[in-house]
């Protein structure tokens, strides 16, 4: 039988399971540690009336290789998603404000036929968005420093009733960070990666499950069933060093002590396990400097017969942003309206910003029903704010301290705080960490 291997992760989200899902089919038995009842982090299953329904919504993308990877290495099947072409809806109180629909042409020829034959744009936005198509397929967007992307869209001749339709709401979506704060350069990042390559990597990908059961539940019996462990309900308290080299973790139950630790946490809880820890002082002072936005998902359950036009809907002209339906995932006229970062939701109670919410979509649906019931969840460090030169300030996977990793969308995977960054990193850091470790094979015991 092989012993154990010695590598401890702490923090079940996204990136600590990718991280220990990648070690433990290399043969390794990573023992994973959380601080919360159930794993995924801020991308959970929560319940609301008789439904699961997640800790806020989320889209795939076809481009999200990495997560697709991770979920096909773990048995979650594609059919676990919906998955469409490129067609994009954003409505206001006068009906449709754009509609954008990827042709049948390889990429990147789609994405300039999509921005072409865009329906509720001028010919002058349609002509300079096809400019800036242009631009993003012939690497001629932006220089060697970052600046925001509202700087950069106004820099390319973008006009005000394009921003307003189209760039505005997908900087909401992709960065969660106001469009004259984002990082230019993360967002093209992006851009780049779903729409040069393949054309599938632009499709919508609309998960019929609930994040629990897509990825993380199934993500923990993969690890036990390769020999690994996960323990809920456990806070790491301290980080045990010696002479810079990390020897374990304290928590409430004791000491664990292994060769190698991944720390899958956000940046204010790497700052805290950080303190009195001089070898890591740099490391606290970069985490520290990082702030956050908050995400606001509210789930609005009208009649079963009430269901958009489409899965996705963006909303143009009040409070929310983008309205998703649930119906898709087998929870018939339960809605979930989307509204990122900062604005005037933040101001209201939880009453007010259901009634607001629910005659916007009255005004666009007027033939529905009244809502039956709704729920509302605020997550107030939903993601790390995306700003202008983010990507100097993110740390790498390596830490001062030998043995020592970091985990996390936060770190410098060139994304912006995504699901598929939390993967993209755990997948590397793991990979990192299993050239320290012995070779899984060789050790064997009698």
């Amino acid at each position: 039988m092989r012993r154990g291997e010695s590598v401890i992760i702490v923090g079940a989200g996204w990136a600590g399971l990718a991280a220990a899902v990648r070690l433990a089919g290399l043969g390794h038995r990573p023992l994973l540690l959380e601080s919360a009842r159930q794993p995924g982090g801020r991308a959970r299953k929560v319940a609301f009336a008789d439904h699961a329904v997640d800790n806020g919504q989320h889209l795939f993308l076809g481009a999200y290789h990495r997560t697709l990877a991770l979920l096909q290495q773990i048995g979650v099947p594609e059919s676990a998603f919906e998955r469409r072409h490129l067609h994009l809806l954003v409505c206001n109180s006068h009906g449709t404000g754009l509609e954008l629909r990827a042709p049948r042409l390889p990429a990147p020829l789609h994405l300039l036929g999509a921005l072409l034959g865009a329906r509720g744009l001028s010919y002058a936005s349609r002509r300079q968005a096809l400019k800036f198509g242009w631009r993003l397929w012939r690497n001629r967007l932006g220089g060697d420093t970052d600046q925001s992307l509202l700087a950069l869209l106004q820099q390319t001749g973008q006009p005000p009733e394009l921003i307003h339709k189209f760039w505005n709401p997908l900087c909401l979506a992709v960065m969660n960070t106001p469009l004259a704060e984002s990082s230019a350069a993360l967002f093209v990042n992006v851009l780049r990666d779903a729409f040069l390559h393949q054309r599938r990597d632009s499709d919508l990908l609309y998960a019929r499950r609930d994040l629990g059961t897509l990825f993380n539940e199934p993500a923990m019996q993969y690890i036990e069933q390769q020999g690994g462990e996960v323990r809920l309900g456990q806070r790491v308290s301290q980080l045990l060093i010696d002479d810079q080299q990390i020897k374990g973790v304290r928590t409430a139950a004791g000491e664990l002590h292994a060769d190698q630790i991944i720390l899958a946490v956000p940046p204010h809880a790497v700052s805290a396990l950080s303190q009195a820890q001089p070898a890591l002082a740099s490391l606290q002072q970069q985490c520290e400097a990082f702030t956050y936005e908050p995400i606001c998902t509210v789930y609005l359950q009208y009649p079963a017969r009430v269901q958009l036009p489409q899965p996705m809907l963006g909303l143009l002209g009040g409070l929310g942003q983008w309205v998703f339906d649930r119906g898709i995932y087998d929870q018939p006229g339960l809605l979930a309206v989307v509204l990122s970062s900062q604005g005037e939701h933040l101001q209201l109670d939880n009453p007010q910003l259901i009634e607001r919410l629910a005659q916007e979509l009255a005004a666009l649906f007027p033939d529905w029903p009244a809502h039956e019931q709704a729920y509302v969840l605020r997550e107030k460090r939903a993601t790390f704010a995306s700003r202008v030169g983010i990507n100097a300030q993110r740390p790498d996977h390596r830490t001062a301290v030998s043995g020592l990793w970091l985990a996390g969308d936060y770190t410098r995977t060139g994304y912006p705080a995504t699901l598929e960054g939390a993967v993209r990193s755990g997948v590397q850091c793991a990979a990192l960490a299993h050239q320290a470790l012995p070779n899984p094979e060789q050790d064997t015991s009698p």
